[in-house]
């Protein structure tokens, strides 16, 4: 690492970027005191889905983004080259290239010392939330933000349509576990103790999804029990007690039709999750219903969302107020830095 330069402050705090099953697959490369290459790495993402693969892009463009924030807080605007290619998870060579930054000074303002703030005091809940609605504001500069990148941000309050699609969510759940490909997947990243989660620094862990680790590791391990009739609605009933109290949900559509798509997606999701957390409102991404191709359907014509033409909906979130989730585990900063001298990429 450079000592004398900035890219050490910026990736200390940028290494708190949301990822899918929180399994961190940026890395980093400093070549200079100014500039660093990205890369997603292969190994660590999720390719199981249909949809699985295109979202290493969307964690890139959320990643991207949170660069930008922790760039611009100390005094540095970010200039992207990025290298818009196809991910390839049978690919030899494991790291794949996002592509170059380099640090430009700019003065820091207001608007980027709250960014800022707001990326530090962002959190996934996955609390019940309390059954009241957000600000009208809240939504209204979530659909401006959307707007700006020529996306669309949609919301409903309607009871009866976020009951189908929590359901809707939970079966997906159900579903998933059927695949063999999706179930390997989903238990790599489960950790089962508040100590496990912590020695690996990574994953979603059963304190944070409110379920007993002893009850979460018998289920995941004996899937085949979920079809039963009591343990099944058991496993539902835990399950759907933390979908209690949530009153919104919100969603994006716009053009998701290759790598630059997708890494604009998820800077602007990474900016409607800002303004959110700015107004103290939590939200949690509904993944899997994106993902699963029976699920997505299913939410498309529930909640009557525009696709095709290069159009999706691609994300899915509900919203709201909750106590404070507890943190997520992190592994340290360094642990993103790709060694300076090695070749990567010609």
């Amino acid at each position: 690492m450079f000592a004398s330069d900035a890219w050490g402050a910026i990736i200390e705090d940028a290494h708190r970027y949301p990822s899918p099953h929180n399994s961190q697959p940026m890395k980093i490369q400093l070549r200079s005191p100014t500039e660093a290459t990205v890369y997603y790495d292969l190994d660590l993402g999720l390719p199981a889905e249909s949809f699985g693969i295109p979202f290493g892009h969307v964690c890139a463009g959320v990643f991207l983004e949170s660069v930008r924030v922790c760039a611009r807080v100390r005094g540095y605007d970010v200039r992207e080259d990025l290298h818009h290619h196809d991910m390839d998870f049978g690919a030899a060579d494991r790291l794949h290239l996002i592509g170059d930054l380099t640090l430009v000074p700019r003065p820091p303002d207001a608007e980027d010392v709250a960014s800022f703030e707001a990326f530090q005091a962002r959190q996934t809940s996955r609390r019940p939330y309390d059954n009241t609605m957000v600000a009208p504001a809240a939504v209204e500069e979530a659909e401006a933000t959307a707007r700006r990148h020529g996306q669309e941000f949609r919301s409903t309050s309607d009871a009866a349509l976020i009951r189908k699609v929590v359901h809707i969510n939970q079966a997906t759940l159900f579903d998933d576990l059927r695949k063999d490909a999706v179930h390997r997947e989903i238990l790599t990243w489960l950790r089962f103790s508040r100590a496990e989660a912590r020695e690996s620094g990574d994953g979603l862990s059963a304190e944070t999804m409110l379920m007993p680790g002893p009850v979460l590791r018998f289920a995941m391990h004996h899937r085949g029990l979920w079809e039963a009739p009591v343990i099944g609605a058991l496993i539902r009933r835990i399950y759907l007690n933390t979908m209690r109290g949530v009153r919104q949900l919100g969603w994006l559509e716009g053009p998701f039709n290759g790598p630059a798509d997708y890494v604009a997606a998820g800077r602007t999701f990474m900016q409607i999750w800002l303004g959110f957390t700015r107004r103290n409102v939590y939200l949690h991404p509904f993944g899997t219903v994106i993902t699963n191709p029976r699920s997505h359907t299913e939410f498309v014509q529930a909640a009557g969302a525009t696709e095709g033409n290069g159009r999706m909906a691609w994300m899915l979130f509900r919203f709201g107020h909750s106590t404070p989730p507890p943190p997520a585990h992190r592994r340290p900063a360094s642990a993103m830095i790709v060694d300076p001298v090695q070749e990567l990429h010609p």
